[in-house]
């Protein structure tokens, strides 16, 4: 059994990754919008896509955060991955909401349904006093996003893992996080996370 729970929205299902991910998660992660919009090398393989989707599981497992695969309820696409991210890394401002989608899928507010859900288990469930966002000034389309769930811009840092150029730091409290009439509804996980 994975640490990782299984939640649904309104159009999606939030679930542990699994081996037969693998081919369309390695095509969003290698399409060109997605490898320009995360800075990813453009050697970026399928090795490095499993690598990735391990790295979420293992996340799960070692600290109760991680992303989910992100599929569409009704066709059972995948359609990219959102959730909690908490890397060992000692300049990280603390638990990050973060959403890669498909560009194919961008612009039908997949990204902010999941990172909703994301947020709201962030705060009921991991018990978090502040969540972050890690994004790159150029990423106007997450920007937005991180904007859409309320979250406030603090700060530019350049960030020891990316020294290329700052990062924007956007943060938003649990004192700030109340429901509102567009939120999405989600289903707690059941015990046996499933």
């Amino acid at each position: 059994m994975s640490a990782c729970p299984t939640l649904t929205t309104e159009r999606l299902i939030l679930r542990p990754f699994e081996e037969s991910d693998l081919d369309a998660y390695t095509a969003i992660v290698t399409s060109p919008e997605v490898r320009a919009a995360l800075h990813l090398p453009d050697g970026f393989s399928r090795a490095d896509a499993w690598i990735d989707m391990a790295k979420w599981l293992g996340q799960w497992e070692l600290r109760g955060t991680g992303q989910w695969a992100v599929v569409d309820k009704s066709g059972g696409t995948l359609l990219g991955r959102a959730g909690l991210n908490l890397p060992e890394r000692p300049d990280w401002p603390g638990i990050e909401v973060g959403w890669t989608m498909d560009p194919k899928q961008w612009g039908h507010g997949y990204a902010n349904e999941a990172a909703t859900c994301a947020v709201e288990y962030g705060f009921d469930v991991v018990g978090a006093d502040g969540l972050f966002s890690v994004i790159l000034p150029e990423n106007t389309r997450s920007i937005a996003v991180a904007m859409r769930l309320g979250f406030t811009f603090v700060e530019e840092r350049v960030m020891a893992h990316f020294s290329e150029m700052p990062h924007g730091i956007w943060r938003r409290g649990r004192d700030e996080w109340q429901p509102w009439p567009e939120r999405p509804a989600v289903r707690k996980p059941s015990p046996s996370g499933r």
